[in-house]
């Protein structure tokens, strides 16, 4: 296997970014591209009316019949103090820990799997 960040590293990492819901997402989303790419993995950035925010589909496989569509968010809620990304006890805590960016950061470590063969 890769010895690219584990999604536990890579959820520390996108939990760090402050995607509050009144803010910004284009700082990881940008990120996500880029570590995409860095894989071989085309995608296609889609800005809000505004450019403050963005949505990225990213396509494994491009031309086949079928596939599976993951779908998520990277804006949070807002709330009270500051969150990054640390684990403690074994958990990972951080605004987007478990939704989404949980889900996101296992998303990205299986299409850096499959983009670089490594799924079986």
């Amino acid at each position: 296997m890769s010895t690219a960040p584990s999604s536990v590293d890579m959820l520390k990492r996108l939990v760090a970014f402050d995607t509050t819901s009144r803010n910004s997402n284009l700082a990881l989303i940008e990120y996500v591209r880029e570590y995409l790419q860095g894989h071989g993995v085309a995608s296609k950035l889609v800005p809000s009316d505004d450019g403050t925010k963005a949505n990225l589909f990213a396509t494994l496989g491009e031309g086949k019949p079928s596939g599976i569509i993951l779908s998520g968010h990277t804006d949070t809620v807002p709330a009270q103090g500051n969150f990054p990304g640390r684990i403690e006890d074994g958990w990972v805590h951080g605004l987007g820990a478990t939704d989404m960016k949980g889900g996101l950061a296992v998303a990205l470590e299986l299409a850096r799997d499959v983009a670089l063969g490594e799924f079986a």
